[in-house]
């Protein structure tokens, strides 16, 4: 595996950071895991996306309820996504690991692959935040040119323009071919080997997927059809899609964050502020957009932290942000979520040109 060395020479912002946040809960007595307001999200979450299910499925309304529904059951599925599987892929959402590892298989029942994910986004992304070959969350060649790096083709100029357009098909594409991709190829990115898979593994990879099939496509055709089956599918799919890639794109996809090429294989910052100066955060400010992202609008603690639940994110960010002032590390954060959308769609314009 080709990789990255960040510097380890002068690591005392890391240090001191650790140190402050570690007080935080040690002085509040509290664990850095989830808490009772995950818990009451996941239940909320959980019966909002079976329901939506079980509505569709067996009680299938009119065609305009039936969309709405859909649309419902797709953003279900993405902030199940944010909230629940990812503090569990992440080992915090709980202090037993057997119940971090349940909400992580919740992707399988969503028609991904935890395994494969923990190795993209947990190892890769978290490690190699926007090293073009080492992330995979930046690699969406042909259709999108994220890094300058990346091969320029003329519909690039427009990718703007079409961009939110086609991510709200990155997750059908994610679960239907990039999956596979991976799992066949044996390799979770450009520059990436994937680990050898255990049998266990094997089995819940083709079990988790025949199972995703059989409950969102054989068994809706069987009882709704199969055009309405198709459709339904593909509102939910879309809006899952768009709103996971948004969200991730926020974060790091955006105006004044740094990019490494392939060939540099040495960063002259400590790993830390190599995540500060690849990541943003935004609306901070708004509880609902926090308490349906799963904090991921506070992207950066997420990368210093990732073992801290999302529900801790909003106390510790200003230890980060006195931090970042007192040692001169330049934070970045958006106001709101439209600021944001905004400066990411000018990040591609600029770079669809460039």
């Amino acid at each position: 595996m080709s990789t990255v060395k960040f510097s380890t020479q002068n690591m005392v912002f890391f240090s001191e950071l650790r140190k402050r946040v570690d007080s935080y809960f040690k002085q509040n007595n509290i664990k850095s895991t989830g808490n009772f307001k995950l818990y009451a999200k996941t239940v909320i979450l959980l019966a909002a996306f079976f329901a939506s299910y079980i509505i569709l499925v067996f009680f299938t309304p009119s065609i305009l309820i039936s969309i709405a529904i859909c649309s419902f059951l797709g953003l279900c599925m993405a902030l199940i996504g944010f909230n629940i599987m990812h503090d569990g892929a992440h080992g915090s959402y709980s202090k037993y690991k057997w119940l971090n590892e349940t909400m992580a298989y919740s992707l399988n029942m969503m028609g991904g692959a935890t395994y494969l994910w923990k190795l993209k986004h947990n190892v890769n992304h978290h490690t190699f935040t926007n090293v073009e070959g080492l992330d995979d969350d930046i690699d969406i060649r042909p259709f999108m040119r994220i890094h300058l790096e990346q091969k320029k083709y003329w519909f690039h100029r427009f990718q703007h323009i079409y961009g939110l357009l086609l991510y709200g098909v990155t997750y059908l594409f994610w679960i239907f071919y990039q999956d596979f991709k991976k799992y066949f190829s044996s390799k979770i990115a450009i520059d990436t080997k994937l680990q050898k898979m255990s049998l266990k593994e094997h089995v819940i990879f083709w079990v988790t997927k025949l199972f995703y099939i059989a409950a969102f496509l054989v068994l809706p055709i069987y009882f709704v059809g199969f055009v309405q089956t198709l459709v339904g599918y593909g509102i939910a799919v879309f809006v899952t899609g768009l709103t996971i890639a948004v969200v991730f794109q926020l974060a790091h996809v955006i105006e004044d964050v740094s990019f490494v090429k392939s060939g540099e294989r040495v960063v002259d910052t400590e790993w830390a502020i190599h995540q500060i100066n690849t990541t943003a955060n935004f609306a901070t400010k708004s509880k609902i957009v926090t308490w349906m992202l799963g904090g991921l609008n506070f992207q950066v603690e997420h990368h210093l932290f990732p073992k801290i639940s999302h529900v801790h994110y909003p106390k510790i960010n200003q230890i980060l942000k006195d931090t970042c002032k007192e040692f001169n590390v330049a934070y970045k954060e958006f106001p709101t979520v439209v600021s944001a959308v905004k400066s990411h769609l000018l990040y591609l314009k600029r770079v669809g040109v460039a």
